[in-house]
């Protein structure tokens, strides 16, 4: 697939700000035909461009989820085998790698403190984790995220 040209991009944006936004109505926006509206969203889906569809939940609905940032340092030799335990843990939401001090920048989230504090005990037996730090978040200031 080519680059996504403007009008790609205005369309993204617009299903970044609601994913459930009708292709008429996309088209209008975009100042398209609903056809043509349909056509670029089939081909950014076929190219892999859009990869799904979500639901972004307002801070109200989220008040009660823990959320925090593990930050993981390991054995240089033992990333495999840490990530492939870390994805058995339902309360990792995404893995970074990164560099700095750190290897490893983990996204979490509970449903209780008692749930994060399980969590965390679970990474830091991980074979292979020598060093972590977790930072609970405590309230979003900027979400530029989907």
């Amino acid at each position: 697939m080519t680059e996504p040209d403007e009008i790609d991009r205005q369309l993204l944006a617009l299903l970044g700000a609601n994913a459930r936004l009708p292709v008429a109505k996309i088209a209008t926006k975009l100042g398209i035909a609903r056809t043509t509206a349909q056509a670029r969203l089939d081909r950014l889906e076929r190219a892999g461009v859009i990869a799904g569809y979500t639901v972004k939940l307002t801070e109200a609905a989220e008040r009660n989820m823990i959320r925090a940032t593990v930050l993981i340092h390991m054995r240089p030799t033992a990333q495999a085998a840490v990530l492939r335990e870390l994805g058995r843990l339902a309360a990792v939401e995404r893995v970074h790698t990164t560099s700095g001090r750190f290897d490893l920048a983990c996204q979490l989230r509970t449903e209780s403190t008692m749930a994060l504090d399980e969590a965390l005990d679970r990474i830091g037996a991980i074979d292979g984790v020598e060093v972590m730090e977790s930072l609970i978040h405590l309230s979003t200031r900027i979400d530029r995220t989907v």
